[in-house]
């Protein structure tokens, strides 16, 4: 079902809102899924590799559990491989916060949409409440 003009509109109004207003959570969303690290897929294969071999074991000797835990073996080996890289974070806790931009103003999330009478949410629930009758229905 395609959307009608005026949800294109409101749409593309959250987007710009979302741009301005939450940049740190734009740019983490944009990012990416990163370069992969081909250790993991290695790793990921040899160990779906072994499930495989575990699983026909447990077939040869007649042996459901140890066809299960090959199963299971092979399962974690996908997952390893396929899974996203994660950032590297030091061994005394988060990654750094970058530093902040010289030009000042509101903090971020704070930008021009807060200090147009509420924030983005409430005036999406205002022109729902609108184009609902008014009555909040």
């Amino acid at each position: 079902m395609p959307l009608s003009e005026q949800e294109q509109r409101l749409l593309e109004e959250m987007e710009r809102s979302l741009y301005n207003n939450d940049s740190d959570f734009v740019t983490t969303m944009s990012s990416g899924r990163g370069r992969p690290s081909y250790t993991m897929v290695v790793l990921g294969i040899l160990g779906s590799l072994v499930g495989i071999g575990i699983v026909i074991t447990g077939v040869a000797l007649r042996q459901p559990l140890i066809g299960v835990a090959g199963f299971i073996v092979l399962l974690a080996g996908a997952l390893f491989a396929i899974a996203p890289p994660r950032r590297r974070r030091g061994l005394l806790g988060p990654a750094p916060v970058p530093p902040r931009s010289s030009t000042g103003g509101a903090p971020r999330g704070r930008g021009r949409g807060a200090s147009k009478g509420g924030s983005m949410m409430d005036r999406l629930n205002e022109r729902w409440d609108k184009r609902q009758g008014g009555d909040g229905r």
